[in-house]
């Protein structure tokens, strides 16, 4: 039995019945599909190196305390793993569309919180994994790690799994009483731990208010078309851009690589706006939330949250890529001084001191407020730059997947992997419909800012 963490918990707490949890991605790999079995074979292999994933969250009665995990003593692997096809020769359209419905349905709360798809029926001789996992259960760092693990050359067939052995379910009054204890010595814990292995969020604590100030006119009412009401089910889309011709910018142009890529998604949000008909003047502005990973070196290989958020403001108005881009970089050059991350992460270690049933409501009312409401929100998570396999099959393409929350409705995930960058754009079918003008804004973008990349003299 082991407690969540206030901020996984929050993941938890925050989903309802349009707003499902969870993260993933679609995954393409060349050659001819493995059989099924040999999959199931292979992922059962793994699966003692990840036991995160033969565990299923028990709420403690009375909210007396966090979530925990305990081992799940039905544990069924071909519950998680499913078989699909789309109609061959299938295009990568119709592999968005089945990823979409997909990524609308919950993930079973009473079993372990993933499920992963195998999509025959590609065409060119493809087939895909479909992944999904609750974001409780890790943020996207954690989730690169689980990759590397789940679909590396090593199938695991050298050293046999031992049989699957699960500890005792705990009883309700069990949680009861181990929640009521945990949560009388669970804030001193907290802060003895805090001041012995983060000195510096201590330290943090002092330029909290500073950064939240800077952070001040990013979190103002939003009016755009781009929130408001969302609806239960998803769109999704995706485009991809050279890894290498984003560093060709940035060596042209300056800035820094996560400069050239917002500016990039600021051109795919602009051509979005212009498609819906919207005034996009020189002060318009779409407010983005930019996840940011605060672990510290040690902490890779551990499956949890440690994730912080900087508030940026993606200048949509500016037709020259150029200045988009030097605007962005002066801005982001603000925030980094400015300890935006740093302060983040020191209140959400804090919310550990919340009693867990207020930092539930407390999730929820600050997801569905349009009072400090975002505009959208752009995570970047980087990935192996050298090729992955899964079953002696070569890893083609990887689309991240991360979901709409409140009254967001686009989100854009970027992740990079051998020397390309992915892009998954997550839209509310209701009122987004419309997300392929943004994909294809997004590699228009690049391509604009290479045209003044080349332009510009040596």
């Amino acid at each position: 039995m082991e407690p969540m963490s206030a901020q996984d918990a929050t993941f938890l707490h925050v989903e309802n019945d349009v707003t499902p949890m969870h993260i993933g991605g679609v995954s393409i790999f060349a050659g001819p599909p493995p059989d099924f079995g040999e999959l199931l074979e292979m992922v059962g292999a793994k699966l003692p190196r990840v036991p995160r994933y033969r565990q299923k969250v028990r709420f403690v009665p009375l909210g007396m305390s966090e979530p925990v995990w305990v081992d799940d003593p039905y544990f069924d692997l071909a519950y998680h793993l499913r078989h699909s096809a789309v109609p061959a020769p299938g295009n990568e359209a119709q592999l968005r569309t089945m990823a979409a419905r997909v990524f609308s349905q919950h993930l079973d709360r009473a079993r372990p919180l993933w499920e992963i798809w195998m999509v025959e029926g590609l065409e060119g001789e493809r087939w895909a994994l479909l992944s999904k996992v609750h974001h409780c259960m890790v943020d996207g760092v954690a989730a690169t790690d689980l990759m590397s693990v789940m679909f590396s050359d090593d199938d695991g067939s050298s050293s046999p799994a031992a049989a699957w052995d699960p500890r005792p379910e705990p009883s309700d009054l069990e949680l009861l009483v181990r929640g009521a204890s945990h949560r009388a010595v669970h804030p001193v814990e907290q802060a003895r731990t805090a001041v012995r292995t983060r000195p510096d969020l201590v330290r943090g604590t002092l330029s909290a208010l500073r950064a939240l100030t800077a952070a001040a006119p990013a979190l103002r009412p939003s009016t755009s078309s781009l929130t408001g009401a969302i609806g239960p089910h998803r769109v999704w889309s995706w485009a991809r851009i050279d890894l290498g011709e984003v560093r060709q910018v940035r060596a042209s142009l300056g800035g820094t690589v996560n400069d050239v890529v917002l500016t990039i998604v600021a051109s795919g949000f602009r051509d979005l706006l212009i498609e819906r008909g919207e005034e996009v003047s020189r002060q318009r502005v779409v407010r983005t939330m930019v996840p940011v990973s605060v672990r510290l070196p040690g902490e890779r290989g551990v499956y949890n949250n440690r994730v912080s958020a900087v508030f940026a403001r993606l200048p949509v108005g500016i037709d020259d890529p150029a200045e988009r881009l030097a605007q962005i970089q002066q801005q982001m050059d603000g925030i980094k001084s400015s300890r935006q991350a740093v302060a983040g992460d020191v209140l959400t270690q804090l919310s550990g001191f919340a009693p867990p049933l207020l930092l539930a409501l407390g999730s929820r009312a600050v997801t569905r407020s349009a009072r400090f409401n975002m505009d959208t929100a752009t995570t970047n998570v980087p990935g192996p730059q050298q090729p992955v396999y899964a079953l002696g099959r070569r890893l083609e393409a990887s689309y991240p997947y991360v979901p709409i929350v409140g009254t967001i409705r686009i989100v854009v995930a970027i992740f990079s992997y051998d020397g390309t960058l992915y892009f998954g754009v997550t839209g509310d079918r209701d009122h987004a419909p419309d997300i392929n003008a943004l994909s294809q804004g997004i590699e228009a973008g690049l391509a604009g800012l290479l045209a003044r990349a080349t332009a510009k003299p040596a």
